[in-house]
């Protein structure tokens, strides 16, 4: 039987258990659960896990922080068609793609830390240069072009998992 496999059998129960502690939603409690055990089955490191219930349970919380910031992210389009006047609303078909391109934003953006997200977010979406980003944050031009540097490669390899 393989690591994986005895980690899974050894402690799916305890991470779905205490997920549902945590979140209050046996669905998303299964599903996080779910997706866990599935990010380490293609996490390329092999090496035996020291602490499996500590490792599962930041993993876990990682997921389940990515579950709310995307959430929050739908709610926040739903609320912005909302202002729009009725004859402006998109198609059920065009909100479905527009969500399904924002999850794939977050997958791609998922492990950047929170200022290269930003740095990356204000220079693709709000079109900031970089010295302008630089001002704003009130960080040095090198720092944006380094944040950006490394957000761009980011992203690459995550188009590539």
């Amino acid at each position: 039987m393989s690591d994986l496999a005895q980690l899974y059998i050894e402690h799916h129960r305890w991470l779905c258990n205490w997920l549902q502690r945590r979140l209050h939603c046996r669905h998303d409690a299964a599903d996080i659960t779910q997706d866990t055990f599935m990010r380490l089955l293609r996490s390329p490191e092999n090496s035996p896990i020291d602490e499996p219930r500590a490792y599962l349970a930041t993993v876990a919380r990682r997921l389940s922080s990515n579950l709310y910031r995307r959430r929050a992210l739908e709610q926040a389009y739903l609320e912005a068609l909302a202002l729009l006047p009725e004859q402006a609303h998109p198609s059920p078909e065009d909100i479905h793609l527009v969500r399904e391109a924002l999850a794939q934003i977050d997958r791609l953006l998922d492990g950047l830390q929170p200022r290269m997200r930003q740095v990356l977010l204000m220079h693709r979406l709000e079109g900031l240069t970089q010295p302008d980003i630089a001002e704003r944050l009130g960080v040095s031009l090198s720092t944006v072009e380094r944040d950006l540097r490394f957000a761009f490669l980011h992203c690459l390899r995550a188009q590539d998992l």
